[in-house]
This record gives C-alpha cells, sequence and structure tokens, in this order.
C-alpha cells in the first residue's frame, strides 16, 4: 500500500491505467486520502478520477482502504473497500490476503455488478497483485512517493 499506485494499477480492459495521486503527504495515516488521477480510456475521461481514504491500519499486519467519490460513473458502484493482509510465512516469504468489497446503491443493477465482479475485477485485481509481486521481485523501494 506505501508504494507507486501508478506501478500497480497499470490498466486493464476498460480500466485505466493511475498516472499520479495528489494531496497524499499523510497518505498511510488512518482517517488520510488522497486523489487519484488517471490516463482517458474507454470509461474514464482522464484525470481526476476518485479518492482513497485510509480507514484502517496495523503497521506490517493490515491495512482497510475506502475508494470513492468516482468522477466518473462506474456501474453505479459507490465505492469499494479493500482490506490487505501480511502474514510472514518465515523470512523473505509474506502470504498477502487481499479482500474487496464493491458496493452499489442501485438494486436494478445487482446482476450486472454480480458479475462484473465476478469476472472482469477478480481478473484485474490478479494483475495487480501480479504487479506488486514484480516490485519485490525488482525489489524497489516499498515506499509511497
Amino acid at each position: 500500500m506505501l508504494c507507486d499506485v501508478s506501478k500497480v494499477h497499470t490498466g486493464y480492459g476498460i480500466m485505466p491505467r493511475v498516472t499520479h495521486c495528489t494531496e497524499d503527504e499523510n497518505w498511510g495515516k488512518p482517517g488520510y486520502s488522497k486523489k487519484v488521477f488517471v490516463a482517458k480510456s474507454v470509461s474514464q475521461p482522464g484525470g481526476f478520477a476518485s479518492v482513497d481514504k485510509v480507514i484502517d491500519r496495523i503497521e506490517n499486519t493490515y491495512w482497510k482502504i475506502e475508494v470513492s467519490d468516482f468522477q466518473a460513473w462506474m456501474l453505479g458502484f459507490s465505492k469499494f473497500t479493500g482490506e490487505w493482509r501480511t502474514t510472514e510465512l518465515e523470512p523473505n516469504k509474506i502470504l498477502i490476503e487481499y479482500t474487496y468489497t464493491l458496493h452499489s446503491d442501485i438494486a436494478l443493477l445487482y446482476p450486472l455488478n454480480w458479475l462484473f465482479t465476478k469476472t472482469f475485477w477478480k481478473t484485474y485485481m490478479k494483475r495487480v497483485l501480479e504487479n506488486v509481486r514484480q516490485l519485490t521481485i525488482n525489489e524497489e523501494p516499498y515506499l509511497y512517493r
């Protein structure tokens, strides 16, 4: 979570790639947020896209974040909640468990939301986790900038 998000959310299909963040001086501290900016894509005009907020954090163990204030229509989703748990299995081997919940306020869209989550979003998040794995393999500084 404390990495360059543009190297993790690189885009896929209708999901635009993240270009940068602003107002992120206190990112990582519970209660603080940052603005996320994306490249132009089929689903986004580009520019300011959403706000990421840290809900809870236990150092080296757990993060809970919320993504909200979407600037483009997101299939009726109102927010996204993600939880990230790490467990050291042995020296230099960490298990990452990442769960996510997509929230929608439009009951009529629930079937579409379910289909999107079970197919596209699941694939996209696997790509995101693979990007995180590549950051560790490349020994990139795991520090947000």
